[in-house]
């Protein structure tokens, strides 16, 4: 998918201020920009990404880089953080998580989400794991640092972090446990934009206590800077309308709004209402399948697509059998992956959630054959 260079837009798709990192301001492509497969066709479900995602298709880094613009969409992955036995974290561990997330060509990562157990990470552990995804995608695939919090004043000041530490963008989640009232969530992110960064609005009602209804969501849209949503609301009638009320609107205005699917279950559902990606949990151990599914469905081989999406519908399943992450780091390390424990209250998987997980990875394994 094509990420435009230009000046009117954020780096993720938004519009107005916000910029980059590297101070350039980026575009998004709209569904009818896309450009088909190289060769006129996706690729199949067990290949690599195809067409819209491929790097060749990609338009150069202003400094030389292949890197595109948040906004391009894809399969964004939001990393686990890994640890040690002693309940340290695996640092290492990590930059190979975030290596071989390259190596199998997804599009873009999430570091310090609530996958990566923030809510029990240190302010020094948090900037050391933004600092090794932004060096070790190099430019290469755009960095969306987790900067949420339920303090405006604090929200604030980690977007300055993921500014500051060369993040494409940042990922806000609603304000949890003081539920905010509508003019609040406005306050709220009229206030994180004003750091310039590229702001992805973070929808999860289940995790927050406070969903985000399309009106409000469209008001907050309007803020310049606000490139878009991951939706976790798990109500795909809600998404429809946020995509029919508010991106379509926006595009027939030259403008977007990128919207985001937070569930990976949900994925396909979303990109076929026209949404351009997935901020995923199940891509820490399967990225060239979610970046597969994803190209498909933006190439418009829904069969295909289909037929990967209920390939990879056990290990949903699984991944989300009790909390995240504490499934999808049980999964990780079935496979020879650096995962660890999680860190309390997040505890063990219980033994029956344990074979749900371990047969959703034989039968992963046993599909490669």
């Amino acid at each position: 998918m094509r990420g435009l260079y230009g000046k009117a837009e954020s780096a993720c798709g938004g519009e107005g201020k916000a910029e980059s990192a590297s101070g350039t301001a980026s575009a998004t492509a709209s569904s009818e920009n896309r450009p088909p497969h190289p060769e006129g066709k996706a690729e199949s479900a067990s290949g690599t990404a195809a067409g819209t995602a491929s790097s060749e298709n990609r338009p150069p880094h202003p400094e030389g880089k292949a890197k595109p613009a948040c906004g391009g969409g894809g399969a964004f992955t939001a990393l686990i953080t890994p640890m040690k036995a002693s309940g340290a974290i695996d640092f290492e561990g990590y930059r190979k998580l975030v290596q071989f997330q390259i190596a199998e060509g997804i599009d873009g990562l999430l570091p310090i989400g609530t996958t990566g157990e923030t809510p029990t990470l240190d302010e020094d552990e948090e900037e050391e794991l933004i600092k090794i995804t932004v060096s070790e995608a190099g430019g290469r695939i755009p960095v969306i640092a987790g900067a949420g919090s339920n303090s405006t004043k604090h929200a604030v000041k980690y977007c300055e972090r993921a500014k500051r530490l060369g993040a494409d963008a940042a990922l806000v989640v609603t304000p949890y446990y003081n539920k905010p009232n509508d003019s609040g969530l406005i306050a709220h992110f009229s206030a994180v934009v004003e750091v310039g960064l590229p702001i992805i609005v973070y929808n999860i009602a289940g995790r927050t206590g406070r969903n985000i209804p399309t009106p409000l969501l469209a008001k907050i849209a309007d803020i310049p800077g606000i490139a878009g949503v991951k939706e976790a609301s798990g109500d795909i009638n809600q998404m429809s309308e946020v995509l029919r009320t508010i991106t379509l609107k926006k595009r027939a205005r030259g403008k977007d709004f990128s919207v985001f699917s937070g569930d990976d279950g949900l994925t396909l559902p979303l990109l076929a209402l026209g949404g351009i990606g997935v901020i995923s949990v199940i891509s820490n151990l399967v990225p060239r399948k979610v970046k597969s599914l994803v190209s498909l469905a933006l190439a418009g081989n829904f069969a295909q697509a289909q037929k990967l999406h209920f390939e990879l519908m056990p290990l949903v399943h699984a991944a989300f059998i009790e909390t995240n992450p504490v499934p999808i780091k049980y999964a990780l390390s079935l496979a020879g992956l650096p995962a660890g424990p999680t860190r309390l209250p997040l505890g063990e998987l219980s033994p029956e959630s344990k074979t749900i997980v371990e047969a959703a990875v034989r039968t992963l394994k046993a599909n490669e054959r």
